[in-house]
């Protein structure tokens, strides 16, 4: 009832390599597409400032810009 194939010297049924085609296809593909996490969103950039000024500067105006932001999507 069911066809057999000689694999290595073994008679294999159809069946049980359907199951290991589709075993290989789903298990490659749930590896492949796991990947690495991406960064959290709140995650930002590092600052390359030439001094603690510069950086202190870049850091005050990225709070206001995203207070702006904030008050922008509030209205």
């Amino acid at each position: 009832m069911v066809q057999k194939y000689t694999i290595l010297g073994q008679k294999i049924g159809s069946h049980y390599l359907a199951m290991a085609t589709l075993g290989t296809l789903f298990g490659a593909t749930y590896m492949m597409t796991g990947g690495s996490k991406k960064p959290a969103a709140g995650a930002a950039p590092p600052i390359n400032a030439s001094s603690s000024d510069e950086a202190d500067f870049i850091k005050k105006f990225m709070e206001s810009a995203e207070a702006d932001e904030k008050k922008q999507k509030a209205h």
